[in-house]
């Protein structure tokens, strides 16, 4: 799962929220370096990634891809995953997701001190393009990919990966949707 998800699963503790929002940039020991709560919110993402990356209904997304994006499918997955999450918000939050998002940002820049370099950085762009709420449009998935193409090492061909997704919308979605109440469940345990 990507962004949105992590912070999603976390409810409606701030710390924990930025905990899974930090999880990726936080290393072996460097997770010493923060709050009980926060340290929490790392662990629950590194568990969410776990149960999100041995699942097989996500392995059948993963596979679709795998011929055309090779070792980058798994992240197309999880982006494709946060844009079902952010269309169909409704379904799985009370919250409208433009002031969750709000929220999200505002939180974020208010415990900025404790987030890593390369955190702040993300959040200035995220925050200024509304990139957590615009995951719900085709269109700003397609940016995100796009950029995050920009940024890889090796050519990834994630730049074109909303073509793939629009070609394959219902096998996709139909899988989000037997995937993502497991992990809401697992995550509750």
């Amino acid at each position: 799962m990507n962004f949105l998800a992590h912070i999603f699963l976390s409810g409606n503790n701030d710390d924990l929220k930025i905990g899974n929002y930090i999880g990726d940039f936080v290393k072996g020991n460097q997770l010493n370096d923060f709050s009980k709560q926060i340290r929490n919110g790392i662990v629950l993402h590194r568990k969410i990634d776990l149960f999100t990356d041995t699942h097989p209904t996500v392995l059948k997304s993963k596979i679709r891809l795998r011929p055309k994006y090779r070792h980058y499918s798994p992240v197309i997955v999880d982006m494709y995953y946060d844009h079902f999450l952010a269309a169909n918000w409704r379904d799985y939050s009370n919250v409208e997701l433009k002031q969750f998002t709000t929220d999200f940002y505002s939180l974020a820049w208010s415990k900025s001190e404790a987030l890593p370099g390369k955190v702040v950085n993300l959040l200035t762009h995220m925050s200024s393009t509304d990139w957590l709420y615009n995951y719900k449009e085709t269109e700003g998935l397609d940016r995100a990919l796009k950029g995050l193409s920009r940024r890889t090492q090796f050519k990834s061909g994630m730049e074109n990966a909303v073509k793939d997704l629009e070609e394959n919308y219902d096998s996709f979605l139909t899988e989000f949707r037997a995937f993502f109440p497991e992990l809401i469940k697992h995550c509750k345990v």
